[in-house]
């Protein structure tokens, strides 16, 4: 049985998450690779906007490995990034009618929030708390390119 030519995405799927888990071994040992947390938290919503189940799975799948290599708590992105996609992003897109303003939110929310949520599940579950780190800002700029390009 033939594969057809029009059926190609979960194949291509497939293909970025294998990229992306090379791409996060090495961020994890060149510092000066990002981690490209925001980006995915772009592609995130607009897979939960799309309703698309796979690639929901997906770039779900490439958060974990996210977390994995970089030691965060197990599903703490995924559940992070769906609050704010479902409270936070409406009412910001809703105040801001700049483009630019909300890509900035975007790389925002997704570093420094998703730091403020790891400080606070570690203080309500009594884990060891992160600790804030100055490439976070060098990510924060070279994310803000990667986000204004998608």
């Amino acid at each position: 049985m033939q594969r057809s030519i029009s059926n190609q995405k979960p194949l291509n799927l497939l293909i970025y998450v294998v990229l992306f888990m090379l791409y996060s071994s090495l961020s994890s040992i060149y510092l000066f690779l990002p981690p490209l947390l925001s980006v995915l938290f772009v592609l995130f919503s607009k897979a939960l906007e799309r309703k698309d189940t796979l690639y929901i799975v997906a770039v779900s799948m490439m958060l974990v490995i996210f977390e994995v290599n970089f030691g965060y708590i197990l599903f703490s992105t995924i559940i992070y990034f769906y609050v704010i996609h479902q409270f936070i992003m409406p009412r910001i897109s809703q105040s801001f009618s700049c483009p630019i303003c909300i890509k900035i939110s975007y790389v925002l929310l997704s570093y420094l929030g998703y730091f403020l949520f790891l400080v606070l599940v570690s203080n309500v579950f009594l884990l060891q708390s992160p600790e804030f780190n100055y490439y976070i800002v060098y990510y924060i700029v070279i994310e803000f390119f990667l986000v204004a390009i998608l």
